[in-house]
C-alpha cells in the first residue's frame, strides 16, 4: 500500500499537471459518480492527507481518493495517450484539462464532496506525518489511550497519526530496536516520542526522493532494512529477517522484524524456515 510519502508525491504530481487549469476531459468510473460532470471547473490544488488525496476545484467542490493497496494516479501529455490506456479496465478515473490527463488506476476509494466537508472523509485521522498539524505530543497521547496495544499495530492506527503503513512501521521499529509487540505502556511517553519522531524524520526525507528508502542507499534491492526481506540476511546483524503479523483480525497486518536486534520472535511466529521473498512459495522444515 503506498504510504504517506508516495501519496504526497502522487499529490504533488496532480497538483503539478491540473492546478491553475480547466478541466476538459472527466470520466469518473466508480459507480455513485458516473454521472457526474467536473468539465469548466478549475483546480485549485491536489493535496495529500496521510494516505488520502484531496483534489479540490473551485465552485467548493473536493475529488477524494485513497489508494488503498494497488492504486495510482499516472499524469500523461494528452497527445501522447492511446485509446488502449483510456480503456484500460484499471482506469477509474480520467481527468483532463489542456496540457496533462492523469488517469486513476485501481482506486479503492473516491468520493465528490463539497469542500467543506472533507472532515467528514479525513476528520477522523491523527496528526499528519508531511502536514502542518504534526504534532508529537498529540501522538504520544493518542498511542497512549489505549495503552496495552502493541505498539507495531498501534503505529498503523490512522487515527493515531496519518501516514505510516507496514513498510515504515517495520522500518521504524527495527532501527530503534523495538519489538513490534510490546505495549505502548511498556515503553512510555518519552520512548514513543522519540519513534513518532523519527518516523517522521524518514517519511519526510523521501518526499523528494524517487522512492521510499530508509537505508539512505538508492540502489534497487538495497533501499530497506526489514521491510519485504523475510528469510534473507538482516544487514544489521547477520541474523534472518522474519515476517509475522501484527493487530487483531480483521485488521492485522505483515510485520517484518528481526528477532535477533528487536527482541526475539513475534507471537505468532513458529521459528520455521521461511523462504527469502521472491522465491517461490515458503518452505517449512
Amino acid at each position: 500500500m503506498p504510504e504517506g510519502d508516495a501519496v504526497w508525491r502522487t499529490a504533488r504530481r496532480l497538483h503539478r499537471g491540473l492546478a491553475g487549469h480547466v478541466v476538459t476531459d472527466c470520466d469518473l468510473r466508480w459507480p455513485s459518480l458516473a454521472t457526474c460532470d467536473l468539465r469548466g471547473r478549475t483546480t485549485i490544488e491536489v493535496v495529500s492527507r496521510g494516505k488520502h488525496l484531496l483534489h479540490r476545484l473551485d465552485g467548493g467542490l473536493t475529488l477524494h481518493s485513497h489508494l488503498r493497496m494497488e492504486g495510482s494516479w499516472r499524469v500523461h501529455d494528452p497527445a501522447a495517450l492511446t485509446l488502449r490506456q483510456l480503456r484500460d479496465p484499471d482506469v477509474r478515473a480520467v481527468l483532463g484539462c489542456a496540457t496533462a490527463t492523469a488517469l486513476g488506476l485501481r482506486l479503492g476509494m473516491m468520493d465528490l464532496v463539497r469542500t467543506g466537508d472533507e472532515p467528514r472523509l479525513v476528520g477522523h485521522l491523527g496528526p499528519d506525518l508531511l502536514g502542518p498539524d504534526w504534532d508529537p505530543d498529540r501522538v504520544v497521547a493518542n498511542l497512549l489511550a489505549d495503552p496495552d496495544r502493541h505498539v507495531g499495530a498501534a503505529l498503523l492506527d490512522q487515527r493515531n497519526l496519518a501516514g505510516v503503513g507496514t513498510m515504515w512501521d517495520a522500518e521504524v521499529l527495527f532501527l530503534e530496536r523495538v519489538w513490534p509487540w510490546t505495549p505502548v505502556a511498556v515503553l512510555g511517553a518519552d520512548r514513543l516520542r522519540e519513534i513518532a519522531t523519527h518516523v517522521q524524520r524518514l517519511v519526510d526525507g523521501c518526499r523528494e526522493r524517487r522512492w521510499s528508502v530508509s537505508t539512505g542507499i538508492d540502489a534497487p534491492g538495497q533501499e530497506l532494512w526489514a521491510h519485504g526481506r523475510a528469510g534473507r540476511e538482516c544487514r544489521r546483524c547477520n541474523g534472518t529477517i522474519r515476517l509475522s503479523t501484527i493487530g487483531e483480525p480483521p485488521q492485522d497486518r505483515a510485520m517484518f522484524y528481526c528477532p535477533t536486534c528487536q527482541g526475539g520472535l513475534g507471537p505468532e511466529d513458529d521459528g520455521r524456515r521461511q523462504r527469502p521473498m521472491g522465491e517461490r512459495g515458503r518452505e517449512r522444515r
